[in-house]
């Protein structure tokens, strides 16, 4: 069962990352934008509807596949690894937007060994002047080393089926379009507010919280495994946590 709660964070998520997605995205969807051969103002609006829908649906793409072999590997251990994963990368997300700490680039760089095969053939795309161009561009694009979509990525693959984790990482997506588009058509003020240091450090507290909410229950867990915490007070703060 996909929880609404899931779907509701994982749209937040990508809403908060606007900052870091402008520093990711923004830079192509303004040149998608503007790469337009005097269409109009409809015809740039299309241009980034299509890289923008191409984009979100590898994200839920990747988070389907992430589901289905991780969730299913998640079933067969008694540990929660994923949720444990997931509470650490979003802490590491939230550091890195807020700027107090870059380790989430070394995860970014292990990525390069997807993204790598898959540059030139983005590169070949350009400039985007149809649609079927900036849908593929899209498509192409959603697999770019992102310690963003990595930090949601777990959280979806722990949700533990294909369709749980592909929609996750829909609502997600969805989440980053606004500050995607505040790119593509050069809305300054949006800019200004997202990569403004003060509503990073804001954006970024807000994954570092969710982090260790997500956390907590391992946390009990581990508590009582080492014997420092009775497994009756487990189990309550286990019910009340859900």
């Amino acid at each position: 069962m996909i929880e609404s709660q899931v779907l509701l964070t994982a749209f937040v998520l990508g809403v908060m990352g606007a900052g870091h997605c402008l520093g990711m995205c923004g830079g192509l969807a303004a040149a998608l934008a503007f790469a337009n051969n005097g269409r109009g103002r409809a015809h740039r609006i299309a241009i980034l509807l299509g890289y923008n829908f191409g984009r979100v649906c590898s994200y839920a793409l990747i988070g389907a596949l992430f589901g289905f072999v991780f969730g299913n590997f998640q079933q067969l251990s008694p540990v929660p690894i994923l949720r444990t994963l997931s509470g650490v990368l979003l802490i590491a997300m939230g550091l890195y937007l807020a700027d107090w700490w870059r380790g989430l680039v070394k995860l970014e760089k292990l990525g390069s060994v997807v993204w790598k095969p898959l540059a030139p053939l983005a590169k070949k795309l350009m400039p985007v002047t149809h649609i079927q161009q900036s849908l593929i561009l899209g498509l192409i694009w959603g697999w770019l080393p992102c310690g963003l979509v990595y930090s949601v990525l777990v959280l979806a693959a722990a949700q533990g089926t294909a369709l749980a984790g592909g929609v996750t990482m829909l609502a997600f997506g969805f989440g980053t379009i606004p500050a995607v588009f505040a790119g593509g058509l050069a809305s300054q003020t949006l800019k200004n507010v997202v990569t403004n240091g003060y509503v990073r450090q804001v954006f970024g507290t807000g994954f570092i919280v969710y982090g260790i909410y997500t956390l907590w229950p391992v946390v009990i867990m581990a508590l009582v495994a080492m014997g420092l915490l009775e497994p009756s007070m487990h189990s309550a703060m286990d019910h009340a946590h859900h």
